[in-house]
């Protein structure tokens, strides 16, 4: 089983469109996404539907919650960013449509998938203690055990903080996959991706010192089993072109 493993579209279709380009010629045999699927980005419509087609297993994030459930008329805007991202928001529900929203409302928050070995894989937006929480790449052990909660399966597949890495904590292994719609420009080497097999418990994929905030590429991550230990790929994808 080779699992490509996404996060945050955020509505950027062909961000996601260029990732699964790259995961098609690579292999894989089934797309998990950890949420923040449709919104703030130009093309809601189209990344429901690429995520449709490519049979995803999603669950529910942040925005996903906010499509579905956010009484609009009650939020009181606090500044002119604000009022676009609400307006945004409601230009974002008339391109979905209700059936659509109405699917987002019934995602689960959280979705376990049993592994060859006998372990156990949890897929969540922000953390296994609470899904709306992320966990985040500078966060002391101690901060991490706090959301990893009292059954958080042997691997956690998350997003939210849209900054990938990969860490053993508590004997957990958290791999945060990133964003592919909102992933923070970094300074890289001249490689565009890093293979990662076993490594030192704690060890961060991506090196970089993060900058600003932009849309020159995508965060995939591979995950899979080979002779009973777990291979994580944390690829980027420059848009554009498949990588």
């Amino acid at each position: 089983m080779r699992l490509l493993c996404v996060s945050d579209i955020h509505g950027h279709a062909d961000a996601l469109a260029a990732v699964l380009a790259t995961a098609e010629r690579r292999g894989y045999t089934q797309l998990l996404v950890a949420g923040d699927l449709c919104f703030p980005g130009p093309k809601p419509l189209e990344t429901w539907r690429r995520l449709t087609q490519a049979k995803a297993v999603c669950v529910q994030g942040v925005s996903d919650r906010a499509l579905a459930t956010l009484d609009i008329d009650k939020v009181r805007p606090r500044s002119e960013h604000e009022r676009a991202r609400l307006d945004r928001l409601a230009q974002t529900r008339t391109e979905l449509g209700e059936l659509i929203l109405a699917r987002l409302a019934r995602l689960a928050p959280t979705y376990r998938l049993p592994l060859e070995d006998g372990g156990e894989l949890v897929l969540v937006h922000g953390s296994p203690a609470d899904p709306l929480e992320p966990i985040s790449h500078d966060m002391t052990d101690e901060e991490v055990l706090s959301l990893l909660g009292d059954d958080p399966a042997d691997v956690v597949i998350c997003g939210g903080s849209h900054v990938p890495f990969d860490r053993m904590v508590g004997g957990v292994r958290i791999i945060n996959v990133g964003s592919v719609g909102e992933a923070p420009c970094s300074v890289r080497s001249d490689v565009d991706r890093v293979r990662v097999g076993a490594r030192p418990a704690g060890e961060i994929v991506r090196s970089g010192t993060v900058a600003t905030y932009g849309t020159g590429h995508a965060d995939a991550t591979f995950v899979e089993l080979r002779a009973g230990e777990l291979w994580v790929e944390q690829v980027v994808v420059p848009l554009g072109r498949a990588a």
